[in-house]
C-alpha cells in the first residue's frame, strides 16, 4: 500500500523565507534607529557640554540702528543672535582681562559660577536716551543721593541713594576723569566678596553713531573699572564698521 502523501511537521522549514524577510528588515531598521539614537545622544552630549557657547570664530554682520558691527560667533552669548542682518540688540560675553570669546582654553572661565569676576556681558542695543550713564550723573542721578559721599576703592566715590527712590539697596559710584566725563556706575554691592556676582555693576556709554552699550561685571573687578571701561570702548570700537569722516559706515 503507498505511503499518504503528506508532509510531516518535522519536514517544514522552522522559519518561513517570508518571516526571515521581516526579521532581517526589522533587524535593519533597530540597526538604523541604534546608530541615529547614538548620534543623537553624542551631539545632546556635546550641546550640553557646550551649554549654549559655541567656539566657532565665524564672524558676522551686525546691523544695529545707524550702525554695523562685525562680531565673532564665540562672543555673542546667545545662538539666535549668531546670525547676519538687522538686529534690535545683541548679547556679548567676554572673558577678563584679556578679552576673548568662548574656546576650549577658555571654556572653564564660561562654565564655572564660582568665578563671577572671570567675565564681562555686554549688551549693544540703539540708543533710547540722549545721555549715557556719565552723562545722566548732574542732571538726574546728583539729586537722588542722599547723605555725604564716602571714599571707596580705586579713586571711586560712592554715592548712597534716598530711600524715596526706585533705586533700592543700589548705590552710585563716580570717578572724576581728566578731558572725560565723570566715570559713573551703578551696582548693588554685596556684604562680602563671597557673596559677589557677575552683575553687581552696571554701566551704560554711547559709542558709534547710535549705539548704546550696556556692560556688567562683578563688583570685586571694581578696583579695575577705568581699565575694564577703556577695553570695553576698544574692543567695541574695534569691530564698528567705519568709513573716513564718519565713526560707522553710512547705510545706503
Amino acid at each position: 500500500m503507498p505511503s499518504p502523501n503528506f508532509t510531516t511537521t518535522d519536514e517544514l522549514p522552522l522559519i518561513s523565507n517570508a518571516l526571515l524577510g521581516k526579521l532581517l528588515a526589522a533587524l535593519v531598521v533597530l540597526a538604523l534607529l541604534t546608530a541615529g539614537i547614538g548620534l543623537a545622544g553624542r551631539q545632546m552630549g556635546e550641546t550640553i557640554s557646550l551649554a549654549g557657547h559655541t567656539a566657532s570664530t565665524e564672524v558676522f554682520s551686525v546691523d544695529i540702528g545707524q550702525d554695523r558691527l562685525r562680531l565673532a560667533a564665540n562672543t555673542i552669548r546667545f545662538s539666535g543672535q549668531r546670525d547676519s542682518g538687522t538686529a534690535e540688540r545683541v548679547d556679548l560675553y567676554l572673558t577678563w582681562p584679556s578679552m576673548d570669546g568662548y574656546s576650549a582654553a577658555t571654556h572653564e572661565i564660561f562654565n564655572d559660577v564660582a568665578r563671577p569676576d572671570g567675565l564681562l556681558f555686554l549688551q549693544l542695543s540703539q540708543s533710547t536716551m540722549s545721555r549715557d550713564m556719565s552723562g545722566r550723573l548732574d542732571p538726574i542721578y546728583a539729586h537722588l543721593f542722599a547723605g555725604a559721599p564716602e571714599p571707596a576703592v580705586a579713586g571711586l566715590t560712592l554715592h548712597r541713594m534716598r530711600d524715596d527712590t526706585s533705586y533700592g539697596s543700589e548705590v552710585i559710584l563716580t570717578a572724576a576723569r581728566p578731558g572725560q566725563p565723570d566715570y559713573v556706575v551703578r551696582c548693588v554691592l554685596p556684604e562680602t566678596a563671597q557673596a559677589a556676582t557677575s552683575g553687581d555693576c552696571q554701566r551704560d556709554i554711547r559709542l558709534g553713531q547710535d549705539l548704546s552699550v550696556q556692560y556688567r561685571f562683578s563688583s570685586t573687578l571694581l578696583p579695575d573699572w577705568n581699565k575694564i571701561d577703556m577695553a570695553i570702548q576698544t574692543f567695541v570700537d574695534s569691530r564698528l564698521v567705519k568709513t573716513a569722516g564718519t565713526s560707522a559706515e553710512k547705510r545706503p
